[in-house]
C-alpha cells in the first residue's frame, strides 16, 4: 500500500477540505480518467482497492496512472481508552480529495472498457466520481 517513506511530523492536523481542487483537474496523461465530485479523505487501502479492480478489469493491457498520494497520517486511539493523556498513533495513512481532482487515469485501451473499469473502481471509493475522457475520445461504443 501506498505511504511516505518518511515525513516531517510524525502526526498531523485533522483539518478541514474546503473548496474544489486548484490542480490535477486536466487529463495529463492519459485519454481517460476518473474525477472525484466531492470532498474526502481516501484511504490507503481504498486507492489499493480501486488500482486492483482497475488493473483485474482491463487484464493489465494499456497504462494507468494514480494521481493522488496518501501523505496525511491519521491517528486512533484504542477503543474504551478514557479522554486526555495525549493524541493516538497513526494507524493508516489518506489522501485529502477535493472535487474536481483526477484520480486515476488509463490510456491504451477502448473507451467502453475504461468506463467499465473506472465504474468498478467507483464501487470501491466513498466518493462520487465522473469518468471523463480527452477531447475527440469515446466512451461508448457508436452503431455503425
Amino acid at each position: 500500500m501506498l505511504q511516505p517513506k518518511r515525513t516531517k511530523f510524525r502526526k498531523a492536523f485533522k483539518g478541514r477540505i474546503h473548496g474544489n481542487a486548484k490542480g490535477g483537474t486536466e487529463l495529463n496523461f492519459g485519454a481517460f480518467g476518473l474525477k472525484a465530485m466531492e470532498p474526502e479523505r481516501i484511504t490507503a487501502r481504498q486507492i489499493e482497492a480501486a488500482r486492483r479492480a482497475i488493473q483485474r478489469h482491463i487484464r493489465r493491457q494499456g497504462r494507468l496512472w494514480i494521481r493522488i498520494f496518501p501523505d496525511v497520517p491519521v491517528s486512533t486511539k484504542p477503543a474504551e481508552v478514557r479522554m486526555g493523556s495525549g493524541k493516538g498513533s497513526p494507524e493508516f495513512w489518506v489522501a485529502r480529495v477535493k472535487p474536481g481532482r483526477i484520480l486515476f487515469e488509463l490510456d491504451g485501451i477502448p473507451g467502453p472498457l475504461a468506463k467499465t473499469a473506472f465504474e468498478r473502481a467507483a464501487e470501491k471509493l466513498p466518493i462520487k466520481v465522473k469518468v471523463v475522457a480527452r477531447l475527440g475520445e469515446t466512451l461508448i461504443e457508436e452503431d455503425r
